[in-house]
């Protein structure tokens, strides 16, 4: 059951999701600082060599999207009237900035010229800094805004009315193949002269836009689950570390990234400062996101626009974690959003993400105001925890 807490490591998990959720921790929010001071602090009493990096950064995923697809719509607008040429680099422009955002790369031309805050991400050592191995285990404590967009109505109702095509399916439709739509058929138009392209494309982008500025106004979620109980997994393992330090020949990193709900841009600045001390030939990386519904996945590649497949070998060596601990994980699901775990696949580190899903194939209560800690599935975090003790173990230098 949601929020119940039966043994001490759950009420311990509980404990930490519910002092943090008290905060809004908005990416670059004073209450998003409050919460790595605090997740920076207990880490440090577990005896972890503590960093804390504030990271410059522009902090929205809403307001990029926005404003590209205003230029997609103003393409669109242009093609209409007889101007192909300009309307095509508009749009064209709004849509490749789109495809930027949207899948975990490090070129993000228009956030070079949006205005910039600070978000801090909290890194926590374990183990000698020359080990063999470096496993980075990693989570983010900032919260995102809620939108209609996010109500999981739908969901429910295709999985309850259409069972059995959900059950041939590895993922959701990409439902951000809608952002870049409009801007994309606004270019096409520019190419073919079709106005029924320009005027489907314009509107379409002009109505994205319109939803990305109404998500401006919206209040800010608890992020219990997303992903306050990613980062309570990452405190219990340090809790354990203490007592029993990584094996010979490990390193074990814990991260607690800020600004992931803007499109990952805390684990960005954490791969700019950390990458180049983290050689891929000797480091992986386990993400973990959404971690307190139901049932516990692990999660075979994901994308918002483009699915990236995690490599087998560090997925392997997860799942072999987890039949160790006798937790259960699913296999064969695909999640066609994006988690900070894309940053290190894209960068070319073995890297695999740990989230979790209800019955509707969908983590509980997200982005929604529901998303407290009373609704966390403390079991799940709490196999979690042996999950990754597990993969800290096998990540032992052979």
């Amino acid at each position: 059951m949601s929020g119940a807490v039966s043994t001490p490591t759950q009420e311990a998990l509980h404990a930490d999701v519910a002092t943090l959720a008290a905060l809004d921790r908005l990416p670059c929010s004073p209450g998003e600082a409050q919460a790595a001071a605090w997740i920076a602090e207990r880490m440090a009493a577990c005896g972890a060599r503590v960093v804390v990096d504030k990271e410059l950064v522009h902090g929205t995923y809403f307001t990029p999207l926005g404003v590209l697809n205003a230029l997609g719509a103003a393409g669109g607008v242009a093609v209409l009237a007889g101007r192909r040429g300009l309307g095509g680099v508009l749009a064209g422009a709004g849509a490749a900035g789109i495809w930027q955002d949207l899948t975990g790369g490090r070129r993000r031309a228009l956030r070079r010229v949006l205005k910039r805050q600070l978000t801090t991400n909290v890194v926590a050592e374990f183990g000698p800094e020359d080990a063999h191995h470096t496993l980075v285990v990693h989570a983010h404590h900032d919260a995102a805004r809620t939108s209609f967009i996010f109500d999981q109505t739908f969901a429910k109702f295709m999985v309850e009315k259409f069972p059995g095509v959900m059950a041939r399916t590895d993922r959701w439709p990409p439902l951000m193949g809608l952002v870049i739509g409009g801007p994309a058929a606004a270019a096409m138009s520019a190419l073919t002269g079709g106005r029924r392209t320009a005027a489907l494309g314009t509107a379409f982008a002009a109505g994205t836009a319109t939803v990305m500025a109404h998500m401006i106004r919206q209040p800010v979620v608890p992020g219990a689950n997303d992903n306050l109980s990613g980062v309570a997994v990452l405190l219990e393992v340090a809790r354990r570390l203490q007592d029993a330090p990584p094996p010979n020949g490990v390193r074990v990193i814990l991260l607690s990234a800020g600004a992931e709900e803007a499109n990952q841009e805390g684990m960005l600045a954490f791969a700019r400062r950390h990458f180049r001390r983290l050689s891929p030939e000797s480091t992986s990386f386990l993400c973990l996101d959404t971690v307190g519904s139901p049932e516990l996945v692990l999660i075979e590649g994901e994308g918002f626009l483009r699915m990236y497949e995690y490599p087998s070998a560090q997925k392997e060596r997860v799942a072999a974690a987890a039949r160790d601990a006798g937790v259960h994980v699913r296999r064969g699901i695909r999640f066609t959003f994006a988690t900070d775990g894309l940053v290190s696949l894209r960068q070319g580190y073995q890297t695999a993400t740990i989230g979790s899903v209800t019955e509707y194939l969908v983590p509980a209560n997200y982005h929604w105001p529901t998303d407290t800690a009373d609704n966390v599935d403390y079991a799940s975090v709490a196999r979690s925890v042996e999950v990754v003790m597990g993969t800290i173990t096998r990540s032992v230098p052979t």
